[in-house]
């Protein structure tokens, strides 16, 4: 008997969709949820064998926490939605299976007969998943993102910031609810700023199509960062989704340096280490902006930058998806101050061009 963890944020289809699993005799729904937040919860109480998931959903949709769940904690997931546009997409986001939801024409025993279609064809997948499954690993922590040991940003890359004024960046963090918090601020920001440096938790693979979609909707020019790149006046470079983004002083300014060492914070891309990093080689003269995310990655460097008078701002509760990375740099005294989401873009602009802030 394999458990099913459904997620919708409709009552009727989380009643539908229960009795309808229930009825296939090697499957059985052994909890539901009704947002990415309770799913968290309830994978972590019941820890199923397989979860169903809905994208539009409220607080998070589906895509973004198939996502960090792919990220977090990899488990058979099936998306069972009414967006049949991505039935393609959300393989490369990690699902195996796409049931789309009924059209208004489509009788509810044809809906079934395609979601037990669906399940049975993936009983191998289910039965490799079981056998392997993490459980005395996953008891012995606290939370999912818990799981893996946490590396401090010192045993990657050591404090020593610079004092005093000098150029300008842009050092931006971020994590779940990022990646529209991000597309956002970009479409309000013009050309020719000072670089922008950017971590974004996303998975291995997907982040040269964020820097693609970023630059796509915004004057700045926004590439996935190489090693080795020359900073530039009006663009922006985004972390790879599997290396450390740092930079370092080259003859003519300033260059990146990708890292391909442990996680820190748990994270890799860490925004510690963006932040350390951006601290020692710009130093105070620097611009700091920690947003939506959960965790805690981004806020022990970021002390550090305050500490080194460095312009630090974080992203308010209220329009952060999860208000966890922001929350955490606050708490320490890391942050001078706290904004809006359609603020940011425009704090920005006054910091490029030397007004005060």
């Amino acid at each position: 008997m394999y458990t099913v963890l459904v997620i919708d944020d409709s009552a009727s289809m989380r009643r539908i969709l229960k009795d309808m699993i229930n009825d296939i005799d090697e499957f059985e729904v052994i909890s539901s949820a009704v947002d990415a937040f309770d799913a968290r919860e309830k994978i972590k109480q019941y820890e199923p064998d397989m979860v169903t998931i809905d994208i539009n959903m409220p607080k998070m949709n589906g895509v973004v926490f198939l996502r960090n769940l792919m990220r977090l904690h990899p488990m058979p997931a099936v998306i069972i939605s009414g967006e049949g546009v991505r039935g393609n997409d959300i393989f490369d986001d990690g699902a195996v299976g796409f049931i789309p939801k009924p059209e208004a024409k489509e009788s509810m025993i044809s809906f079934h007969k395609r979601i037990k279609e669906t399940l049975l064809s993936l009983t191998f997948l289910l039965k490799r998943y079981t056998l392997k499954k993490p459980k005395a690993l996953i008891q012995k922590k606290s939370t999912i993102q818990e799981i893996e040991y946490k590396i401090h940003p010192d045993d990657v890359i050591p404090s020593r910031p610079i004092k005093g004024k000098g150029d300008k960046i842009i050092a931006m963090g971020s994590s779940t609810g990022g990646v529209e918090a991000l597309l956002k601020i970009f479409l309000e920001l013009p050309s020719q700023l000072p670089p922008i440096l950017i971590v974004q938790h996303i998975p291995y693979g997907f982040s040269n199509s964020l820097a693609h979609r970023l630059n796509d909707n915004s004057e700045v020019i926004v590439n996935e960062a190489k090693d080795g790149m020359i900073l530039e006046k009006g663009h922006a470079y985004l972390a790879p989704g599997n290396m450390h983004l740092t930079i370092e002083k080259a003859r003519l300014g300033y260059r990146i340096k990708l890292l391909d060492t442990k996680k820190v914070s748990q994270h890799k891309p860490s925004v510690d280490v963006l932040y350390r990093s951006v601290n020692n080689v710009i130093g105070s003269s620097a611009m700091a902006i920690i947003m939506t995310g959960m965790g805690d990655d981004g806020m022990i460097a970021m002390k550090n930058m305050f500490d080194n008078n460095v312009y630090t701002i974080a992203q308010d509760e209220k329009s952060c998806v999860v208000f966890g990375m922001p929350a955490k740099a606050i708490k320490i005294g890391a942050v001078k101050d706290i904004i809006p989401l359609d603020k940011i873009a425009q704090n920005i602009i006054h910091y490029s061009e030397g007004k005060k802030v």
